[in-house]
């Protein structure tokens, strides 16, 4: 797999994916708090390398960052924290693959009831039944002005 690897992929260089990590952090009466909510997002971008890759990686995650204050009137900070990993997604990649993880596990297929969670489970359906009310505009869904 290293020589798929090395192999750059047609034209504009290599397609990367890079996972970012961002957290909100509100501010309650001067305090932080130590505990956050995160978010992971992947992002799929073209570089001509692995360092040209992560330095656009860390520009998309500086420019998703925020501001606005909650309704108790406390300010929000939606901020960067960086770059948690970042893949290649070579030749060996389909066009639509995002991202892909290598691991070794016993017995992945006699224990698939263990391993793969009920549909009802997965993020997506989860979310569409507990807020069946929100629609889908396409779009990335509105943010608070920065």
């Amino acid at each position: 797999m290293g020589a798929l690897r090395r192999r750059r992929s047609r034209g504009g260089g290599g397609r990367y994916a890079a996972k970012l990590l961002f957290q909100f952090r509100v501010v309650v009466n001067g305090d932080p708090g130590a505990r956050r909510l995160c978010e992971e997002r992947i992002v799929v971008l073209r570089a001509p390398n692995a360092r040209a890759a992560l330095a656009k990686a860390n520009a998309r995650g500086r420019a998703a960052r925020y501001r606005y204050r909650n309704p108790s009137g406390n300010p929000v900070f939606f901020e960067f924290v960086g770059v948690t990993d970042l893949l290649e997604l070579g030749l060996e990649c389909e066009k639509d693959e995002v991202w892909y993880d290598i691991a070794q596990k016993v017995r992945p297929m006699e224990r698939r009831r263990k391993l793969i969670p009920s549909a009802e489970r997965l993020s997506a359906i989860a979310n569409e039944r507990s807020n069946p009310t929100l629609q889908r505009t396409g779009a990335r869904g509105a943010r608070p002005s920065r």
